[in-house]
C-alpha cells in the first residue's frame, strides 16, 4: 500500500506538533520532515536529544509517520569549505534520525552554481564535478554506515545527477546499499512531448526500480515551469502504473504547493492511487 505524504515544510511553524497536526488535518499520514519545522535551520549545526525526541513524540501524537528528513546541501559546490560544512551538518542529522523515527535522509547531489543548489550549471557534466560528487558521497556513505541510515538521491534536471542514467552510474561506482533513489517525474524533464514524457518516466522507474524508496508528486506546466500535482502535463495514471509495475510500496510525497492546496491534492492523489489499484 502506498501512503500519501507531503513535505512538512509546506505548513509554516516551528513547533513539530503544530506542523504535523496541520499535516494530518490536510489528509496526509506521512511527511518528509525538515528541521525548520523544529525552529532550526534546515541543516543545523546541532540537534539536541530533546529536539529529536520532540519530533518523534509529535509524530506519534499527530498520527503521522516520518518517512525521511531533508538533509540537502550542495554536494558539488565549487567551494570545498562549503562542501565540508555540508557533510558535517549531514552527520548532525544522521545522528538524530533514528530518535526522530526515520532511517532515510534525502540529499541534493548538487550543482556548480555557487548560489543556488537547484540551478543548472554548464560545469555539472565536467569530470571534476563527478570527482567531487564521488568524494562527497563516499564520506556521506561512511556517515550513513556509522549511524545506520540510508541516503536518498533524486535525479534532478538541474543537478549533477540529472537523469536515471547518471543515477545508475553513481550506484554502480559506489556499490553501497545505503544509496537509495527518490523519484520525481517533474524533475526528469523540462519541456517534452506527451509521448517523450511518458517514455522518460517509464525508463527512469524501470532502470532504478530496485533502489526506489520514495516517490515525489509534483507537476510541470507545458512551458516548463513547475506546477502542483494534477495541475500540469504529467500523465499521473501512467506514472502510478509504472510504480505499480515495479512493486513500489513506499510513500508518495507531494511538494511544491501552497498549504491552501494541500487538502485537495491529498484527495486527488488518493483517488489516483485508488484508480490505479494502489490505495
Amino acid at each position: 500500500m502506498i501512503d500519501v505524504g507531503i513535505f512538512a515544510k509546506t505548513f509554516p511553524g516551528a513547533d513539530p506538533f503544530a506542523v504535523l497536526s496541520a499535516v494530518r488535518g490536510a489528509g496526509y499520514g506521512v511527511v518528509q520532515y525538515n528541521m525548520a519545522c523544529s525552529g532550526l535551520p534546515s541543516m543545523p549545526e546541532a540537534i539536541s536529544t530533546e529536539t529529536a525526541e520532540a519530533v518523534a513524540s509529535a509524530a506519534e501524537k499527530a498520527d503521522v509517520a516520518i518517512a525521511a528528513v531533508s538533509a540537502t546541501y550542495n554536494m558539488i559546490h565549487p567551494n570545498l569549505t562549503v562542501r565540508e560544512r555540508g557533510l558535517k551538518r549531514l552527520e548532525v542529522i544522521a545522528a538524530a534520525a533514528h530518535t526522530m523515527g526515520t532511517r532515510l535522509l534525502t540529499l541534493c547531489t548538487g550543482t556548480r552554481d555557487p548560489d543556488d543548489q537547484w540551478r543548472e550549471h554548464a560545469d555539472n557534466n565536467s569530470p571534476e564535478a563527478w570527482r567531487d560528487l564521488l568524494q562527497s558521497m563516499e564520506v556521506a556513505i561512511a556517515i550513513a554506515d556509522q549511524y545506520d541510515v540510508d541516503l536518498g538521491i533524486e535525479p534532478e534536471h538541474a543537478n549533477v545527477i540529472d537523469s536515471a542514467v547518471r543515477a545508475r552510474r553513481l550506484i554502480a561506482e559506489l556499490k553501497s546499499p545505503r544509496l537509495k533513489i527518490v523519484i520525481d517525474p517533474a524533475n526528469l524533464f523540462e519541456k517534452a512531448t506527451a509521448e517523450k514524457r511518458r517514455s522518460i518516466i517509464a525508463d527512469a522507474i524501470d532502470s532504478l526500480a530496485d533502489h526506489i524508496v520514495m516517490a515525489h508528486a509534483k507537476d510541470r506546466n507545458a512551458d516548463g515551469a513547475f506546477a502542483t500535482a494534477g495541475k500540469g502535463v504529467i500523465d499521473y495514471p501512467h506514472y502510478l502504473r509504472c510504480l505499480c509495475s515495479i512493486g513500489f510500496d513506499g510513500p508518495l510525497v507531494t511538494h511544491g504547493l501552497d498549504k491552501s492546496e494541500a487538502p485537495d491534492v491529498a484527495t486527488w492523489l488518493k483517488s489516483q492511487l485508488a484508480e490505479a489499484g494502489l490505495a
